[in-house]
């Protein structure tokens, strides 16, 4: 199977030769320079984010669910796909890589060049992929008949158009990823996007002037500010800011801002790890360990866990009806006058605010327990799988000439001794982010907690980032002795 994984590999490497890309700079530009080509990129996904696509019937108010916080993607616009092609084709590829299915080495640089070529064009896949699924089964026309496939109103013309809309939003996203991670911008585009969508759900829930009910112009807005002066002129009691089932409100603002505070602190802290050089006695350093091991990568699995049994529950139950029994599909996903009110999906779902987890207590305690169990599992598999791993980290030790002071060069005592720290670390740093998301989604944080989480770490990366950019900037002799 390896041998097979790594010719479909090859090939998909060298068909993404054939592929425009970005060229990456002949010389590297400036701070200031890469920062306006990032921003250009943000403003590039903004427009695409809030652009319709065309030939699609008119999208009515929908709900942000998690998946679309996940791939900073929007409905009914040609951001649908979003970054879920890149991140779907990333992680199934580091996965292949981590499980030894497909041998590379990562610190190779040709390795890595062949894995970044072949990801591209497995994106490109995937995107096309999903495009022909959305279009085929009649996602944004009515179906005219028992056959979704056959019997939609949109026509083949039209679907076809929507299709390819699709698929080049995604090859443009894929673009601005490169344009960015080839050192014209700063970070990654997914990154960037992905914060993007998660602010732009903040601020939605705390200025937004739009009304919870769009057809009923005089309903409350959904903004928290803009709700305070919806209660002060209606002359409504102020306890009605405290919680509410749609939209902003106090519970949920306070819980934002506690919750970033929180993560702020635990992303500074670290565990450090004493070490040495044979060749260097004199010489002694520390290998520091961030706190959060795990960073949010285990949350993000659980989300993408949930997002993949809401599509699975929607093929049986539309396309295999006549062959998956009604108790199957129940059992994935529970719907009633197009709500979800039960099955798996249901219980993997944050409530949202405050007054949905008191309407059912029953939802909110299985989603806490099931999320922080599922987190542990997911952040314990993706040690094993990414190289973070106790044997792993000992490897690297060995490799880079370092040594733990009072051990021997042994890579099965260095693991040891490592893994007291790093198995700890994993379990309790999972075990913390999967709290801190449930404890938001209970309270109705702005954002979701997946969202905060996921924005707090790459808020951080972009700061250390910028730090660095601007020390080398500054200092032209520390450029020369890193070799930039």
């Amino acid at each position: 199977m390896g041998a097979r994984a790594m010719g479909v590999l090859d090939l998909m490497a060298k068909a993404a030769n054939y592929i425009p890309t970005v060229e990456k700079p002949k010389q590297k530009p400036g701070l200031y320079e890469r920062l306006l080509w990032t921003a250009l990129a943000l403003i590039v996904y903004m427009i695409m984010a809030n652009t319709p696509l065309y030939g699609i019937e008119t999208q009515g108010p929908q709900n942000i669910l998690l998946v679309q916080i996940i791939f900073a993607s929007n409905r009914g616009t040609l951001m649908e796909l979003g970054i879920g092609p890149i991140v779907t084709a990333g992680l199934i590829m580091q996965i292949l890589v981590g499980a030894k299915l497909i041998d590379l080495d990562m610190s190779n640089p040709e390795d890595r060049k062949k894995f970044t070529a072949a990801q591209k064009t497995f994106a490109l896949i995937l995107g096309a992929f999903e495009a022909a699924m959305y279009v085929a089964a009649c996602r944004y026309w009515q179906p005219t008949g028992p056959n979704i496939f056959l019997d939609c109103s949109g026509t083949l013309q039209q679907r076809l158009l929507v299709g390819i809309q699709l698929f080049l939003a995604t090859y443009i996203v894929i673009l601005l990823d490169e344009m960015i991670q080839k050192g014209w911008g700063i970070g990654s585009g997914v990154s960037l996007f992905i914060l993007a969508g998660v602010s732009l759900r903040m601020f939605w829930y705390l200025l937004s002037n739009v009304p919870v009910d769009p057809a009923n112009p005089g309903s409350p807005p959904i903004g928290f500010l803009p709700y305070l002066v919806y209660v002060y002129q209606n002359s409504l009691s102020w306890s009605v800011i405290m919680a509410r089932r749609i939209g902003g409100d106090l519970i949920g603002l306070v819980t934002t801002l506690a919750i970033l505070l929180i993560l702020v602190y635990l992303q500074g802290m670290k565990v450090e790890i004493p070490v040495t050089s044979p060749r260097l006695r004199s010489i002694k350093t520390k290998v520091p360990l961030q706190f959060l091991y795990v960073s949010n990568i285990p949350v993000l699995l659980v989300g993408i866990l949930y997002s993949d049994i809401l599509v699975f529950a929607s093929i049986f139950r539309t396309y295999l009806k006549d062959v998956v029994p009604n108790t199957v599909t129940d059992f994935l996903a529970k719907y009633e006058d197009g709500r979800l009110v039960g099955g798996l999906a249901y219980y993997l779902s944050p409530p949202g605010s405050f007054v949905n987890t008191l309407a059912d207590p029953i939802h909110a305690i299985v989603y806490a327990v099931s999320v922080v169990v599922l987190s542990v599992l997911f952040g314990l598999m993706w040690v094993e799988i990414s190289g973070l791993s106790a044997s792993a980290q000992a490897e690297q030790l060995i490799k880079s000439g370092m040594e733990i002071p009072g051990v021997r060069r042994n890579p099965k005592m260095l693991e040891a001794i490592l893994s007291r720290y790093i198995t700890p670390l994993t379990i309790l740093s999972a075990m913390i982010a999967g709290t801190i998301a449930v404890t938001a989604d209970l309270l109705g944080a702005y954002g979701t907690g997946m969202g905060i989480l996921l924005a707090i770490g790459i808020v951080q990366q972009y700061y250390m980032m910028i730090a660095y950019e601007r020390a080398l900037e500054a200092y032209p002799l520390l450029k020369r002795l890193m070799g930039k």
